[in-house]
């Protein structure tokens, strides 16, 4: 690879991330909203390498027009990288064109369940119905308050469909990363009594605790007997276990 193919690659990518992460919301699919600012900044830097690169390059050229060559090409260099190295220009151009979409169904099917960190002091229930709640915190409710405050309760919830092999139930599922999309981790809650929605489809659940085991501990079920399934639009981010929206009148 020639270093005017070289320092091209550095400019791509730059632009490539700020259009990802200046211009639009699409770094969400990759990395956490915190690591905008390093994305930005990581743009901002190889564009500003690959400039420095090309007026290097062309005084470089300049200086060599100007100089007497002997025969052997003294102050040239012909070798050239791999030709496996021009495949780095696919995710370049993969930024600049392209964005893969999300994971999904695909990967919250195939990964257990995340553990749920435990917490000694849970706040009271507000009153309002049904209860807006993230997935964690339903499954936290189900299984760690001893007050079994979230019995008859009725929960909206919101995630997107994965089928359940057993055929009479499905999961609402989120995704959440630390970093980066590496490292998703699944959050599911099983969903009794309606018909599974298409997989990847994003619906908010409203319903109430499914009974099983003994409310307030792990033997408590993570499941929702739902009494509506509705269709929403798919989150900016996806890769959190946010609040459901408020409903509208």
């Amino acid at each position: 690879m020639r270093r005017p193919l070289q320092t091209t690659l550095l400019v791509l990518s730059g632009i490539g991330l700020l259009r990802v992460s200046l211009f639009t919301d699409l770094y969400l699919r990759y990395v956490k909203e915190g690591m905008r600012p390093l994305l930005i900044a990581s743009g901002v830097l190889l564009i500003l390498l690959g400039v420095a690169d090309a007026v290097s390059y062309v005084r470089r050229r300049e200086d060599d027009e100007h100089a007497d060559h002997d025969d052997s090409g003294h102050g040239h260099s012909h070798s050239g990288a791999p030709r496996a190295a021009w495949l780095l220009f696919l995710p370049a151009l993969s930024l600049l064109f392209y964005a893969p979409p999300a994971l999904g169904a695909y990967t919250a099917a195939r990964q257990p369940p995340k553990a749920i960190t435990h917490e000694d002091d849970l706040d009271p229930l507000p009153a309002t119905s049904p209860l807006p709640m993230t997935l964690s915190d339903f499954i936290r409710r189900v299984q760690q308050d001893r007050t079994q405050a979230i019995d008859g309760r009725t929960v909206r919830l919101t995630g997107f469909v994965t089928s359940d092999k057993r055929g009479d139930s499905w999961y609402l599922n989120r995704l959440v990363i630390s970093c980066c999309a590496a490292d998703a981790q699944s959050v599911k809650v099983r969903i009794h009594r309606t018909p599974a929605p298409p997989a990847n489809t994003w619906v908010a659940v409203t319903g109430t605790w499914h009974p099983g085991g003994t409310l307030g501990t792990n033997s408590a079920p993570a499941a929702l007997d739902a009494r509506s399934v509705e269709k929403i639009a798919k989150p900016a981010n996806a890769y959190t276990d946010a609040l459901p929206l408020p409903l509208t009148r």
